[in-house]
């Protein structure tokens, strides 16, 4: 048997609730996005940068769950992805469009101890505006290679200080600071979308354009290479069938003299 709630539910909560029903029938797309860690102050400049583009709203958990379920559909899909500490933004824009938005208005941050490095923290060779004392110490520690040039310590050698997953730690937070080293992104980070018009939840929305870039890139070479290979004839692959031809061309002759020298 259902508990009974000893209190009504306080009327401003059911008019935000209805409001956010209502708020979801009316936009094409509905996105989940974390502001974890966020400074109020990037916040509010990534908020000015969506006017026009989408709606800010931050609530409590439990009024946006409450408003999905009462939306019903497959929005409830989204439910499990709704945390504290997100904002949610309404938007006429499709929900990749701006996801790929949110993440090119992420911006450098330092680190912290005990945050787990997103990627490789690499020192790179070359000279510092550091000057001899303390430090000479703490870079060794590390077991970063110096040399001292004209007064100021000069990086030898690449060293990598933290590998992918491991956790910053007092050392590497001190010398990364000197170096203004800033390894993470802050920002929106989007969780999950909803898109009216398809009637799905989307979990896999965080677009990375460098990367997606770089992937792109690879898939061209690799098509491009068995093209060639198979001689499939277009515009791009031409000029790579015909110089590899020539080149067959030549070995072949060089192998028919070759032949006829000796016999």
């Amino acid at each position: 048997m259902a508990t009974k709630r000893e209190t009504p539910i306080p009327e401003i909560k059911k008019r935000t609730v209805k409001e956010l029903v209502k708020t979801f029938k009316e936009s094409p797309t509905f996105l989940i996005a974390s502001i974890r860690n966020l400074p109020g102050g990037q916040f509010q400049a990534i908020k000015q940068k969506l006017r026009g583009t989408a709606t800010v709203k931050v609530l409590k958990k439990s009024l946006v769950i409450r408003a999905i379920e009462e939306f019903g559909g497959n929005l409830k899909e989204i439910a499990p992805f709704v945390k504290e500490d997100c904002a949610l933004l309404m938007s006429d824009v499709d929900p990749f469009e701006l996801s790929l938005f949110l993440s090119k208005n992420q911006s450098a941050a330092k680190a912290k101890i005990g945050q787990a490095v997103p990627e490789d923290i690499r020192i790179e060779p070359g000279p510092t505006d550091l000057v001899p004392g303390p430090v000479i110490s703490e870079l060794g520690a590390l077991g970063i290679p110096i040399q001292i040039k004209e007064g100021k310590i000069e990086i030898k050698e690449a060293k990598v200080i933290l590998k992918t997953g491991d956790k910053v730690t007092a050392a590497a937070d001190a010398i990364m600071g000197k170096l203004g080293i800033m390894p993470f992104r802050v920002g929106f980070e989007p969780l999950a979308a909803y898109d009216s018009k398809t009637g799905k939840v989307y979990s896999s929305i965080r677009i990375n354009s460098e990367e997606a870039l770089e992937q792109l890139k690879d898939a061209n070479s690799r098509a491009l290479a068995i093209a060639v290979k198979f001689a499939y004839p277009t515009k791009e692959t031409i000029p790579f069938i015909l110089a590899k031809a020539n080149s067959q061309e030549k070995a072949l002759a060089k192998l028919i003299k070759s032949d006829n020298q000796q016999n």
